[in-house]
């Protein structure tokens, strides 16, 4: 199972590569690279539900993260890029598919430079296209949430042009805690794992109310509205209510 699937990405890499490369030098917006990833999820046995309306232009999206396996989940979803650490960038292969997806790589041990950081990721919203950030700062089980970091919310504070804010919940139900990359686990353990496995991943996405942070005012007011919505759809799920 796990060669049929790296083939697989593979080929669809070989494939979409070159065309990205011919649209960029068209000058034309690429869609590959969200298609990539999209088959990154299907490749890997993912089935995607989502729920509740998405915003697709003008939107800063908050979501929980179990693994990097939510990457193309929410990517192939939505077309948008991330906010992600900074070592990624050195990573063979994946920091240059990071890079063509636009990824803004931010340091989260750097506390000296937070206002450059904050100045970057402005200037990316102001390219309108879609952004996600994880502000847990690193990945759960799927069954709980760590207390959301407000630093970057100070781009939305006010944002550089009218942007609303859209939390998102992304639940892998039963095989949340089978998939989840927690612990010491290495990435490359995580995706040996998740590419070996059988059986399809149920993976729901919940699109939840947004707000605008204008509403809020202040970077820890906003982070604290994105987290208190994220946690209710959260205890709504694991209970089996309806997610709102």
């Amino acid at each position: 199972m796990f060669a049929i699937r790296a083939l697989a990405i593979i080929l669809s890499l070989l494939i979409l590569l070159p065309i990205h490369g011919l649209w960029r030098l068209l000058g034309l917006p690429s869609p590959w690279p969200r298609y990539f990833l999209w088959l990154v999820g299907l490749n890997c046995g993912a089935v995607v539900r989502t729920s509740g309306k998405r915003l697709e232009n003008d939107v800063f999206y908050v979501s929980n993260h179990i693994t990097w396996f939510d990457i193309p989940i929410i990517a192939g979803q939505t077309g948008c890029t991330f906010i992600a650490q900074d070592g990624i960038a050195s990573w063979p292969v994946i920091g240059t598919l990071c890079r063509i997806n636009k990824t803004i790589f931010v340091s989260r041990t750097s506390r000296m430079n937070v206002g450059g950081q904050i100045e970057i990721v402005r200037e990316a919203l102001e390219e309108k296209y879609p952004i996600t950030v994880f502000p847990e700062g690193t990945t759960t089980d799927g069954h709980s949430l760590l207390p959301f970091k407000p630093s970057l919310f100070q781009a939305m504070a006010p944002p550089p042009r009218p942007i609303m804010v859209q939390p998102m919940l992304l639940n892998y139900g039963k095989v949340s805690k089978d998939i989840a990359w927690i612990g010491e686990e290495s990435a490359a353990a995580n995706a040996v794992r998740l590419f070996s496995r059988f059986g399809a991943i149920q993976a729901t996405l919940h699109f939840l109310e947004p707000f605008d942070p204008a509403d809020f005012g202040d970077r820890k007011s906003i982070c604290a509205e994105a987290e208190r919505r994220i946690s209710r759809a959260l205890s709504a799920s694991l209970s089996g209510e309806a997610v709102v």
